[in-house]
């Protein structure tokens, strides 16, 4: 059963922010000789990897709405230089946008069940209000 991965993207104000940040870590592994891969490091393991790896996402919460998804690649757990266990979420770089969803700030990640999850921006229903009107109507609490 698929499930999905929710978390706040701390420091971006917008997916353009991200992209950028996403593109500035890829080529940083370039010129380092890593593999050109995105990923995201968190301290806390998900126990239902395999179903995240079903064709799951993390879905990003920027300045207060879920804007944004990109497909969990892999799940892999290491320890840092100073033996902390920590846990590395390869994510496809491509970033895909959702129709916004207000969530309120939360520390670390959520699982996200897919019913619960925003449509992508391709696949909103017809009459969709804009992102940005959404989003203000939201924070004054109409929608």
């Amino acid at each position: 059963m698929t499930l999905h991965l929710i978390k706040l993207c701390v420091g971006c104000d917008s997916i353009d922010d991200l992209a950028e940040w996403i593109d500035y870590r890829v080529a940083e592994a370039r010129k380092a000789g890593r593999k050109p891969q995105h990923f995201h490091i968190t301290r806390m393991v998900p126990k239902q990897a395999s179903d995240l790896l079903d064709g799951g996402s993390l879905y990003w919460v920027i300045k207060g709405n879920v804007q944004v998804r990109q497909r969990l690649m892999d799940i892999e757990t290491f320890a840092d230089e100073e033996g902390i266990r920590r846990c590395r979420l390869a994510l496809e770089p491509r970033l895909v946008p959702t129709e916004w969803q207000p969530r309120r700030p939360f520390q670390g990640w959520r699982y996200l069940e897919p019913k619960d999850a925003p449509p992508d921006l391709g696949k909103a229903r017809e009459g969709a209000l804009p992102p940005e009107l959404a989003a203000e109507l939201a924070e004054l609490g109409v929608r």
